[in-house]
């Protein structure tokens, strides 16, 4: 699969037109109306808590940004223009705080949790750090998860590496197949808990006990999952798992979440060092420091910062998805995952019985993500979406439809009258 044609290319004079003309020069002040909490949290669809123009039904590609966490945002370039609109030392967000709130949202530590700029620096974290670079260990993946993963062991491949890519059948990796494939001795199953590609989504916990039993580990990217289905990493005992922050999570680019079940943590070790992992630092070279036999010492923390995290955050993404996984904590993500299904359900029903569209997704599949297969999409489709204002992912012979809770039947309606038409 090609990816040809994503979305609408959303330029800058759009996004400045999409916030309804607010000034990014200046941002001063920076600031929406205020939105009822009440209608943020008890009535779908939330079309409040956002300024979308068209019909956007495209959120696994990236999720549109909320009213406020656009305000959170301002908030933090008021800090760094120093224009005193905010108190000093609103630039840190309170990163403890923010990341907290993710552990809560997947039912995790949050010492068991760390900060990292995207899903594929996380995975990367986790395969330097287990050694499978230039090794011959064994690694267990499947043909549905992300692409740019599958590219990752590919190439490690190449290097050296032992490596099984499970294919689906029926839409579907079967768990027999995975059972057959994870063989003693495997080092690491990589798979997406949603995948991208068609939304099916495994169960993490089954997968976990099969590879746990041959003493495998298990990353489950869950960036198509986070923020769209309840996520409980005590329960599945899924030893690591990442994601990004722009999509359900409703986010922004450049920052995302690390998490390291705490009893496997010691068997990862550091490939990337930097700053944020210093525990002590002294120098013996500038006037009035301590005398010492070297230019400097240091020290390491053992915590998650000190495995993981190297250098300076997007301040902008931890302002946006603190305002985010405050909503979605309050709200509950399975509020999110029930409003959401009908939607689903009817986009199944409704193209199956087409055969212009050959379904690629479950139809129990419990994800906020369903595709289908079309010949010659991107040249049939795109166009009639572009002239009605409908946004979903088009490839050249693939659609990928991901409504949220910002869409309502009307807007799936418009979809399928349209989808219909080619």
């Amino acid at each position: 699969m090609e990816n040809k044609k994503e979305g609408n290319d959303w330029s800058r004079r759009d996004f400045v037109s999409m916030l309804g003309g607010a000034s990014l020069a200046g941002c001063i002040p920076f600031a929406w109306p205020e939105m009822a909490k009440a209608e943020q949290e008890d009535s779908f669809p939330a079309k409040n808590m956002f300024a979308i123009k068209g019909t956007f039904v495209n959120a696994a590609y990236t999720h549109p940004m909320s009213l406020g966490s656009y305000q959170e945002i301002g908030k933090f370039l008021n800090t760094r223009m120093l224009n005193r609109q905010e108190p000093v030392g609103y630039d840190a967000f309170e990163r403890s705080s923010v990341a907290a709130d993710f552990a809560r949202l997947i039912n995790a530590d949050k010492e068991e949790i760390a900060w990292i700029p995207s899903t594929m620096v996380g995975e990367n974290l986790i395969v330097s750090g287990l050694g499978l670079s230039g090794s011959k260990e064994h690694v267990v993946t499947d043909a549905l998860h992300f692409h740019g993963s599958l590219h990752l062991y590919g190439q490690l491949e190449k290097q050296g590496l032992k490596l099984t890519v499970v294919k689906p059948r029926n839409n579907r990796i079967d768990l027999n197949d995975l059972d057959a494939a994870i063989t003693p001795g495997t080092k690491l199953v990589a798979i997406s808990l949603v995948s991208a590609t068609t939304g099916f989504q495994h169960d993490l916990k089954k997968v976990c006990e099969l590879a746990h039993s041959r003493g495998a580990l298990v990353y489950a990217d869950i960036i198509q999952a986070a923020g769209a289905i309840p996520i409980n990493v005590k329960d599945s005992q899924v030893d690591f798992c990442a994601c990004s922050t722009y999509k359900w999570l409703m986010g922004d680019f450049g920052v995302g979440f690390l998490y390291v079940r705490k009893d496997v943590l010691p068997l990862i070790k550091r490939t990337l060092i930097g700053y944020r992992q210093i525990k002590s630092y002294t120098s013996h070279f500038l006037p009035f420091d301590p005398a010492g036999n070297s230019v400097f010492e240091s020290s390491s923390t053992d915590d998650m910062s000190g495995h993981f995290e190297v250098g300076t955050f997007a301040n902008e993404g931890i302002a946006a998805v603190r305002y985010s996984l405050d909503f979605l904590n309050r709200t509950g993500v399975d509020k999110v995952y029930q409003y959401r299904k009908p939607m689903i359900d009817r986009l199944q029903q409704e193209l199956a019985s087409d055969k212009r569209y050959i379904p690629l997704t479950p139809v129990d599949a419990v994800s906020p993500i369903v595709s289908f297969a079309c010949k010659d999409a991107a040249n049939l489709i795109k166009p009639k979406l572009d002239a009605a204002d409908i946004n979903i992912s088009v490839y050249d012979d693939m659609i990928r439809i991901s409504p949220s809770f910002y869409n309502d039947m009307g807007d799936i309606d418009r979809l399928l009258s349209v989808l219909k038409s080619v």
